[in-house]
């Protein structure tokens, strides 16, 4: 005898036989990190010469282009090393590596950052080695920016962490000072990096770091930019202001590319 089903009885069992939903995959920030620098290094092509970036992010593209070299689907990278870390790093996944002198036209570089705001301008060198970055960035005619999604700030310093200003070890308190009286507008507070152990920060040019903290925006940060960098004893500042040609920021959602 046929029996007949209810509309309910029916839509039950296909409930029934439906597969369980799987939970929500979360990544963690590591991971969103290399889903970013992936990405990038897919602009890399034969017979370029690439900036390498610094820091955590960076690290898994340099990681990535040592991976392609092996099984031959990239050839004729010459690499350019935004820091001594790097250029272990390169140096031991076999990347050709040169420098600035033989190479001042760069044709990509590939690096992270701490702050990106809504116009692209970046905080970078929290793990120390802005000036190589921006020497190396500043020569390269595309710059691809990889973040996580909580690197995005509303403004630069709007994360309430450093700006790194790059200075010499002489005077560096007459220095740091200078530095808390531009941005007292700010509520600036300016402190000396150290290396965990109680000394100075030292970067691969020998040089100090003093971290600014600001509690207020800085306003015009061209203005910002060129004051600092007329303070005698300071060397190069963290802002890397319209150099980012292309941000690529990975979030829970998906990758996100944001260009000039």
């Amino acid at each position: 005898m046929a029996i007949a089903w209810s509309e309910t009885a029916a839509s039950m069992e296909a409930l029934s036989l439906s597969p369980p939903m799987s939970p929500p995959v979360i990544l963690t920030q590591d991971e969103l990190k290399k889903i970013a620098a992936y990405k990038a290094v897919e602009f890399v092509e034969s017979g370029m010469v690439l900036g390498l970036g610094t820091g955590s992010t960076a690290k898994h593209a340099v990681d990535r282009i040592g991976e392609l070299l092996r099984q031959g689907k990239l050839s004729n990278i010459v690499g350019i090393p935004t820091s001594k870390k790097t250029q272990e790093q390169a140096v031991s996944l076999g990347i050709p590596l040169s420098d600035l002198d033989n190479y001042p036209s760069i044709d990509l570089a590939i690096d992270g950052a701490d702050e990106v705001d809504p116009h692209l301008n970046l905080v970078k060198g929290r793990g120390g080695s802005l000036l190589r970055e921006k020497m190396v960035e500043g020569a390269c005619k595309k710059f691809v920016c990889i973040v996580d999604e909580s690197k995005l700030v509303k403004h630069l310093g709007g994360s309430g962490l450093a700006l790194p200003v790059e200075i010499v070890p002489f005077c560096w308190k007459f220095t740091a000072n200078k530095l808390q009286k531009l941005f007292q507008g700010s509520d600036c507070v300016a402190k000396l990096r150290n290396d965990g152990e109680g000394k100075p920060f030292v970067t691969d040019n020998g040089n100090y770091i003093v971290d600014l903290y600001l509690k207020k925006e800085m306003g015009d940060l061209q203005v910002a930019s060129d004051a600092i960098l007329r303070i005698a004893g300071v060397v190069e500042h963290g802002m890397f202001l319209d150099m980012a040609t292309t941000v690529i920021v990975a979030g829970e959602l998906g990758i996100t590319i944001k260009d000039k």
